[in-house]
């Protein structure tokens, strides 16, 4: 891989991002209806593979059926644990086009599932069925994003393995769209107040049930214009907005409430891998320290 922290200007691949969120959230909806709940939402998100993302196996009683992304040779692939396979391109068509071939696909496979075909997580959005607006797919663009995932992901496990209290997976949150990962103090958190876009109050109450510190890389969207790697605590302790977080690119961002790192400074850097877990440790160790956590019996 001769560029494997690749650029990925915002600009360049908005649409292309934009129309991606909304055909993972619709793959990851499929995942969603299918699973048993997992606490903090865990049956929710797609992992990393080494070509793209993936649901791993569904259930569909007592089959079993797989959906992944390919951003090597973009295409959507469905498996069944019985050998049958569909593919979908992965190409410039609307939401509304990749909503009614993917489950298409699945009916020819025996199939029937069910989703909330509206956005999650998103203040002004368009029911999938009806989105004719977002239509774009830059090849170029969906393997930049993947080839960075790619990278978040690998470093992310590292970072993940020094902790061996309660920790989330390494995971790709199709709602937000971010890749992250999440470590627990074990105490009971106060309740969260709610009010994410189109998510239920309970869900966010129940994903934020105990104190956390998380962390994760985030492509951007209007409001942060720019690929970045986020961190923050829940909840915030006292004098978290103004802890030391290394490097001295990384800054509080008050409106998000958490520490933001640009891509380009950790990809940029002579040494990615360790500016990046520069950034996630001592984040953590913030969150850590100003709330009191047993550090002692956690790594």
């Amino acid at each position: 891989m001769t560029d494997p922290w690749p650029s990925l200007p915002f600009e360049a691949w908005n649409d292309t991002r934009a129309t991606l969120h909304m055909w993972t959230q619709i793959v990851g909806k499929i995942r969603l209806v299918q699973s048993p709940w997992v606490n903090h939402s865990w049956h929710v998100p797609l992992y990393l593979t080494a070509r793209g993302l993936t649901t791993t196996p569904i259930r569909y009683d007592p089959r079993i059926f797989q959906i992944d992304f390919d951003f090597i040779d973009h295409r959507l692939l469905i498996q069944t644990g019985d050998g049958a396979v569909r593919s979908i391109a992965l190409k410039p068509r609307s939401v509304a086009d990749f909503h009614r071939e993917v489950f298409s696909q699945l009916a020819e496979l025996g199939i029937v599932v069910t989703i909330n075909t509206m956005p999650n997580e998103l203040a002004d959005c368009i029911p999938f069925e009806l989105d004719e607006q977002h239509r774009s797919y830059d090849a170029d663009y969906a393997n930049r994003f993947f080839r960075a995932l790619l990278q978040a992901d690998r470093v992310m496990k590292e970072f993940r393995a020094r902790f061996k209290g309660k920790c989330s997976p390494v995971h790709f949150f199709w709602g937000s769209f971010d890749l992250a990962v999440t470590r627990f103090s074990g105490r009971p958190a106060p309740e969260h107040p709610g009010g994410v876009p189109h998510l239920p109050d309970w869900v966010a109450r129940e994903a934020y049930s105990h104190e956390v510190s998380s962390c994760g890389f985030w492509p951007g969207n209007e409001m942060l214009p720019y690929a970045a790697f986020y961190a923050y605590a829940y909840p915030e302790p006292a004098g978290y907005d103004k802890a030391p977080i290394r490097p001295a690119a990384a800054g509080y961002q008050s409106r998000l409430h958490e520490f933001i790192l640009p891509y380009d400074q950790v990809r940029e850097a002579s040494s990615p891998d360790a500016v990046l877990l520069e950034f996630l440790q001592s984040s953590y160790e913030a969150a850590a320290d100003l709330s009191h956590w047993n550090r002692a019996a956690l790594e």
